[in-house]
C-alpha cells in the first residue's frame, strides 16, 4: 500500500492528511516545535506509524506548507543583508511608495526597511527604460561596494539596479565580480527574482527573497535529510503562495514563492471541497492558534493578486488573495489602560499555549473563553494530544473578569464577542475589496479553531450558511494533496496597444510560454500535460495602476487589437462600473501561468437519508447571557442526512464545531456540515 502525505505546519499544531490507494483519508495533529523546525514532521511520521501502521517507506508523495519564511519576516531575524543600487537611488527602500500603513492614524509609521541605509551602496551605471546602456558599469565602484558589504559581514548581497528588468547585464556583471571577490557571499539579482517595472516593488521583492533564504534553505535541507533518515523515499514538495506546489529543492532559492505556503494550500483545499459540494461562492475562514485568514472563492475559483501583506511588507509576486486578521484560538485577551477588553494580536502559540492546555500558559485566550463557557472541554482534543483543564482556564480569565466587574463565564463570553467582532470587522474589508456582499456567500470554516468560531462570525456578518468540511482541522494539509504544480512568468512591455506593437506582444507571450514549459519539464520534472493561461496587466494611458485581464491566445495570435482592448474595457467595467472604449490602452506586463495536475483523491458522495440525530448527551453551556442545554454530537456518528439544531457541539478528533442559538445543521452527501442560520422574518 502506498500513501500520499500532506502536512501543514501551524503556530500551535502541525496537521497531517494522508491518502492511501483506495482514497481512504487518515488525519493527525501533533504539537508544532518552533524551536526545532522540522521536528514536528518527524514526530508526526512516528505517530502515523504508531496510530495507523503507515510506514515511512510506503510514502510515495510528500508535500507540506511551512511558515518559516513568513515568521522570519515577522520576527525580523533573517539574513544580515547589504544592497547595491544605481548611483543616486540609494533611498529606494526608505522611500517605498510614501504610504503609511493606516492613513487614518496620526501615529502610523511605515515599517523600518529590512536593510538599513548604512548597508546600501551605490555603483555608477545607467540603463534606460528601453534597455539601452547609457552609462557602462564602473567596475571600480562595484568592487568598492562589494568590499564594503564584506567588511560589514553581510550574510547576503542584493543587487537591484534601475531598469534592470529590461536589461540585467550590469546586475549579472556585479554578481560575477562578487563571485571573484567573495565566493561564499550569496548574491540575489532583483531582475531574476521578479523582472517587473517599478523599482521599489522589484527591489523589496528581491530583499524579501534574500532575507529568508538562509533560514529557508537550512530548513528545507534539514527536512530533506530527516525524511531520508526516516526512510521516506518520496522527494519533498512544498506548497506555493500561488496555490500550486513545487519541489522543495527549488524552494531553497525561489523563497519568495513560498512565503504564503501554508495559507494558500488552505484556500486550495477549500476550493476543492466547495466544488464537490456545489457551492460556487464561498468565503474561506481558516482560524488556527495565532491567526485567522480569509479568502474569497468566486464562481468556484480562488482569487489571485499581488501586494498581499507579509508581516509589514507587501509581497509583489502572484499569490492567493488572502487577508490575515491576526486573531486565533490562542489570541491573548487583555484589558487595556482605558478598561476596554481587547483580543490579540499577541498569541500563546503552542508554547506555552492556552492556559487550559496545561502546558504552562497562564494568560487568558479565546480557547480558554470557549472552555469556561462550556463549548470546549467535553471531550479530548487533537487526537488525545490535549486534555482540557477548565480550572486553569477559569484562573486565567478571573483577573480580567474582576477588572470588568463580571463573573468568569460572562467574561469568557465577552472575550468570544470581542474576538468575533474583530474578525467580522476585517472580513467586511475583504468583501468590500472585491465589491461583494457577505450575504451572497457561504462561510467555510476550517483550521483548528475555525469551526469553533465560524457560526458566531456568521451571526455578526449576516451570512446565512456555514460549511464545515469532514476534516476541517487538517484541510490545509489536505489542500497540499490537491494542489497543481504551478508557476508564474512575467515580462514588462510598457507599450500602447496598437497594430504596430502586436508583434512585441506576440513574441513576449511565445517566449514566456517556452520558458514555462521548460520550467515544468526540466526543473519540476513533471511528466503530465499542462494548462497554460495568458493574461496582461493593462490600463488606460495616464492611469497609475493596471488590472490583470485574461486573454485568449488565439486573439493574440490573430493580432486582433480591438478584441484585446475590448477584453480590458469589459474587465474595467466589471471592477469599477465604468469604462472608456475610446481611450488608448497600455499593456504593462505580459503574464503566463502554467499548471499541471497532480493525482487527486476521487471522493464519492453518499446518498442522504434524512433523520433527526440524537445527541450523545446534553451539556450545560453559557450562551447569550444564560446557562442553556446544548446537544453534544460525535462527528463520526452523524451519517449523511443527519439533522440537528443549536445550541449544539459537534466533536471530532481535529476540531470542535459550535452551533449557537438560531442555527440548524445537516450532513450532506460529501460529509460536510451545512449549518444554516434562521433569520428573523
Amino acid at each position: 500500500m502506498s500513501y500520499r502525505v500532506g502536512v501543514d505546519i501551524g503556530g500551535t499544531f502541525t496537521d497531517f492528511a494522508v491518502l492511501d490507494e483506495a482514497n481512504r483519508l487518515y488525519t493527525l495533529k501533533v504539537f508544532s516545535t518552533p524551536g526545532k523546525p522540522g521536528g514536528e514532521v518527524i514526530a508526526g511520521l512516528a505517530a502515523l506509524r504508531e496510530r495507523y501502521g503507515i510506514a515511512p517507506a510506503d510514502i510515495t508523495y510528500f508535500t507540506h506548507g511551512t511558515t518559516v519564511g513568513v515568521n522570519t519576516i515577522i520576527q525580523r531575524n533573517g539574513a544580515a543583508l547589504c544592497l547595491i543600487t544605481t548611483e543616486n537611488f540609494q533611498d529606494v527602500l526608505e522611500l517605498g511608495r510614501l504610504k503609511t500603513p493606516d492613513v487614518y492614524s496620526l501615529f502610523s509609521r511605515r515599517p523600518r526597511p529590512l536593510i538599513g541605509k548604512d548597508r546600501v551602496f551605490q555603483v555608477r551605471e545607467r540603463i534606460l527604460h528601453d534597455g539601452t546602456v547609457l552609462t557602462a558599469l564602473d567596475e571600480d565602484s562595484a568592487r568598492a561596494a562589494i568590499a564594503q558589504a564584506v567588511a560589514f559581514g553581510a550574510g547576503g548581497l542584493v543587487v537591484a539596479l534601475i531598469n534592470a528588468y529590461r536589461n540585467d547585464v550590469h546586475e549579472q556583471r556585479i554578481r560575477a565580480i562578487a563571485a571573484e571577490m567573495a565566493p561564499d557571499l550569496p548574491v540575489t539579482c532583483a531582475a531574476e527574482v521578479w523582472p517587473v517595472v517599478r523599482e521599489y516593488e522589484r527591489t523589496v521583492t528581491a530583499v524579501l527573497n534574500a532575507y529568508v533564504q538562509p533560514r529557508m534553505s537550512h530548513y528545507l535541507t534539514s527536512l530533506q535529510a530527516a525524511l531520508r533518515e526516516a526512510g521516506v523515499p518520496a522527494e519533498a514538495q512544498i506548497t506555493k503562495s500561488n496555490g500550486g506546489v513545487m519541489r522543495a529543492e527549488l524552494g531553497k532559492t525561489a523563497c519568495v514563492d513560498v512565503l504564503l505556503s501554508g495559507t494558500a494550500s488552505g484556500v486550495t483545499g477549500a476550493c476543492h471541497v466547495a466544488r464537490l459540494g456545489g457551492f460556487r461562492n464561498v468565503a474561506s475562514l481558516d482560524i488556527g492558534g495565532t491567526s485567522a485568514d480569509v479568502a474569497l472563492i468566486i464562481d468556484g475559483a480562488a482569487q489571485y493578486g499581488t501586494g498581499e501583506q507579509i508581516g509589514q511588507f507587501q509581497l509583489h509576486v502572484p499569490s492567493v488573495s488572502v487577508a490575515s486578521i491576526g486573531g486565533g484560538g490562542g489570541s491573548i485577551a487583555r484589558v487595556d489602560e482605558q478598561g476596554v477588553l481587547k483580543s490579540g494580536p499577541a498569541s500563546a502559540g503552542s508554547e506555552p499555549g492556552p492556559a487550559c492546555y496545561g502546558r504552562g500558559g497562564t494568560l487568558a485566550t479565546t480557547t480558554d473563553a470557549f472552555v469556561v463557557c462550556g463549548f470546549l472541554g467535553q471531550v479530548e482534543l487533537a487526537y488525545g494530544a490535549v486534555g482540557i483543564d477548565r480550572t486553569r482556564a477559569e484562573a486565567a480569565i478571573a483577573p480580567l473578569a474582576a477588572s470588568l466587574g463580571l463573573d468568569v463565564r460572562q467574561a469568557g463570553e465577552s472575550i468570544i464577542k470581542v474576538a468575533t467582532s474583530g474578525m467580522y470587522a476585517e472580513m467586511t474589508k475583504v468583501f468590500a475589496r472585491h465589491g461583494m456582499e457577505a450575504k451572497a456567500f457561504a462561510l467555510m470554516a476550517f483550521g483548528g479553531a475555525g469551526p469553533m468560531m465560524a457560526c458566531f462570525v456568521a451571526r455578526e456578518a449576516g451570512i446565512g450558511t456555514v460549511l464545515v468540511p469532514p476534516t476541517p482541522g487538517v484541510l490545509s494539509a489536505l489542500g497540499g494533496l490537491v494542489c497543481d504544480t504551478r508557476n508564474d512568468f512575467i515580462r514588462t512591455l510598457f507599450c500602447v496597444l496598437t497594430t504596430q506593437t502586436m508583434p512585441v506582444l506576440k513574441d513576449a507571450f511565445a517566449e514566456l510560454e517556452v520558458q514555462a514549459r521548460t520550467w515544468l519539464r526540466d526543473e519540476q520534472l513533471h511528466p503530465g500535460e499542462a494548462t497554460v493561461n495568458w493574461s496582461a496587466d493593462m490600463r488606460y494611458e495616464g492611469q497609475s495602476f493596471e488590472i490583470e485581464t485574461m486573454l485568449d491566445p488565439d486573439l493574440v495570435a490573430s493580432g486582433d487589437v480591438a478584441a484585446i482592448a475590448a477584453a480590458f474595457h469589459a474587465e474595467h467595467l466589471r471592477l469599477y462600473d465604468h469604462s472608456d472604449p475610446d481611450a488608448p490602452v497600455q499593456v504593462i506586463n505580459a503574464r503566463v501561468v502554467i499548471s499541471a495536475a497532480n493525482p487527486r483523491p476521487a471522493f464519492v458522495a453518499q446518498p442522504e437519508d434524512p433523520y433527526d440525530a440524537a445527541p450523545e448527551r446534553e451539556v450545560s453551556v453559557f450562551h447569550d447571557g444564560a446557562i442553556v442545554q446544548a446537544g453534544l454530537f460525535r462527528r463520526d456518528a452523524l451519517r449523511p442526512g443527519a439533522r440537528f439544531a443549536g445550541p449544539a457541539i459537534i466533536a471530532q478528533n481535529d476540531t470542535t464545531t459550535c452551533l449557537p442559538n438560531g442555527f440548524r445543521g445537516r450532513v450532506d452527501g460529501w460529509g460536510n456540515l451545512v449549518l444554516e442560520q434562521e433569520f428573523a422574518s
